[in-house]
């Protein structure tokens, strides 16, 4: 037996306790290994170049012990790196865990889709979560029974990604932060970006051949590689997305297809391994959930404001019922009363016009018998009006002429106009559409428009023309002499007020409510320097859909 000497070991395993620099393996910071030599032997000279030169020649001598000692050492070498094996998948499990536990808090407490999808997507990405560097979500539209692209996450380039890693390492943020940067900064960029794509990702869910259909019909992620070569991927498909390898996770909740997601490497080419599959269909499961409850919580809100929107329209009906009902109430009233006075207003007023007729001018009564007559045709006058707006509480409406529209009112008023020596000239447009309105009504209120700018004027100048605006006819009569000061205008279009100009305001108040009724705008522009302009504004259609209130400026 060939005897080895303590001092001619290389390593420093033989000795309870060693000083700094004995064993180039200790580093500062680690003293503890200087005085363990247990410890020392295990972590430290097992990977010693030494230690096996030790073990070497404790093998070539003649020990008893000399073939059983490697084998020992290469057995707790073995298992040294298994438990270090281990300990890295724990850590890494540890990691993911807490990944996902983070990530599933999120997408429970969220009901906002955008949000979710966010988060989704970010945690897909993201090399604080998979990792990955690009992801297209498609989701399925049942009308359509299609599945369509919606979203898309990732670079288009190598620089662009450089630059996106970059402000992610630097940022040092959360998951949740990152997901509230991406939904703020980059949700509509990255959707603009990628919108070549999603525009061409729609896949029928009755396509049984199609790789994304296939996955959701089978509910199992199918991860594709070397896709180019293969006869059984559509040829469309890969030439979109532009990879060759590429991982396709079904979005499934309570057997319900609600999409799917696309993740591929297609900057780095890092192959997808099986635990990358596992670790993110684990995932999918989170997102299918949450993009469900978000999309019938968005369905429900959208019935909540649409039964919100009903219930305020059926009050704003309920109002106007009874706001009708009221004013039908003062209409009966209103037409009784004047029906009672004007039957013998008439037989004063045609006695007091037969008696001036055979009245001499030299009578000393033909003074009063001509105010009889004057104040008669006044009373007459305010019953009319009052008889009318009981007949414009409810209008009836059809498809009119408005060229039509306004000669009638002309032919009403020609008399007066002769009377006063006004100047009236009608433009009329040519090839007009029809009006739907209420002739009658109509009709009435630009003969008060008229009367009321050629009252008390002598000698005036009015312009009256059609033309067609949009979905409107306007009808535009200008007053060129008279002169109106804002109150005046003002007073012009309130009931019973009393102007210098214009007398009563009770025809124009009355003329705006019936225009009003059927919505039909009444516009009133009075200049500083002198004129007024009326607009009345002719809905072509038979719903006018975007009511404008009667102003005037």
């Amino acid at each position: 037996m060939k005897n080895i000497e303590v001092t001619d070991w290389e390593c420093c395993w033989d000795r309870d306790s060693i000083a700094m620099g004995d064993c180039p393996h200790i580093q500062q910071g680690e003293e503890e290994f200087l005085t363990s030599r247990s410890r020392r032997i295990i972590e430290k000279c097992s990977n010693c170049d030494r230690f096996k030169r030790d073990i070497i020649r404790f093998r070539d001598s003649d020990h008893p012990l000399s073939a059983i000692f490697p084998v020992i050492c290469e057995e707790c070498n073995r298992q040294k790196f298994q438990i270090q094996s281990l300990t890295s998948f724990l850590d890494t499990k540890i990691l993911e865990v807490s990944f996902l536990h983070e990530l599933g808090a999120i997408l429970q407490s969220s009901v906002d889709l955008e949000e979710v999808l966010s988060v989704a997507l970010t945690a897909i990405t993201a090399g604080k979560g998979f990792g990955m560097n690009r992801a297209f979500l498609l989701l399925v539209d049942k009308e359509r029974q299609v599945l369509k692209g919606h979203l898309a996450i990732g670079p288009r380039s190598a620089e662009e990604a450089g630059r996106t890693w970059h402000e992610i390492e630097s940022g040092n943020q959360d998951l949740q932060g990152l997901s509230q940067v991406f939904r703020k900064h980059k949700l509509n960029a990255e959707r603009d970006k990628f919108h070549d794509i999603l525009d061409r990702l729609t896949v029928p869910l009755d396509d049984s051949h199609h790789i994304i259909a296939r996955a959701l019909q089978e509910h199992k992620p199918l991860l594709v590689t070397n896709a180019f070569n293969r006869s059984d991927i559509d040829a469309e498909f890969i030439s979109i997305i532009g990879v060759d390898t590429f991982l396709v996770l079904p979005l499934i909740a309570r057997n319900r297809r609600v999409g799917a997601i696309i993740v591929d490497n297609f900057i780095t080419r890092r192959p997808i391994s099986e635990q990358d599959v596992k670790s993110i269909e684990n995932f999918t499961f989170f997102v299918a959930f949450a993009i469900e409850r978000a999309s019938l919580y968005e369905r429900v809100q959208e019935e909540v404001d649409k039964l919100r929107q009903a219930n305020i329209l059926l009050q704003e009906q309920q109002e106007q019922l009874v706001r009708m009902e009221k004013m039908a109430l003062v209409g009966r009233i209103t037409s009784s009363i004047a029906h009672s006075i004007r039957n013998p207003l008439m037989v004063i007023g045609g006695f007091a016009r037969s008696v001036l007729k055979s009245t001499p001018e030299s009578d000393p009564k033909l003074n009063f018998i001509k105010s009889i007559v004057t104040e008669t045709r006044q009373l007459e006058d305010v019953l009319t009006e009052i008889l009318t707006y009981s007949d414009a509480l409810f209008p009836t409406c059809d498809f009119w002429d408005p060229n039509q529209l306004v000669e009638t009112a002309l032919r009403e008023v020609q008399e007066r106009l002769v009377s006063q020596d006004c100047a009236c000239h009608f433009h009329a447009g040519e090839r007009l559409p029809l009006v739907y309105i209420d002739f009658k009504q109509t009709t009435y209120c630009i003969r008060n428009i008229l009367l009321s700018t050629i009252d008390g004027i002598y000698d005036g100048c009015i312009d009256i023309n059609t033309r067609t605006e949009g979905s409107h006819v306007d009808i535009k009569i200008f007053d060129h002499k008279r002169i109106l000061s804002e109150d005046e205008l003002e007073a012009l279009l309130t009931p019973f007020t009393e102007t210098s100009e214009m007398g009563s305001g009770l025809n124009m108040a009355l003329s705006r409510s019936m225009l009003d009724k059927q919505n039909i705008p009444l516009l009133v522009v009075a200049p500083p320097n002198g004129g007024v302009t009326y607009t009345i504004k002719l809905p072509t259609i038979k719903e006018e859909l975007n009511h404008e209130q009667t102003t005037c400026s």
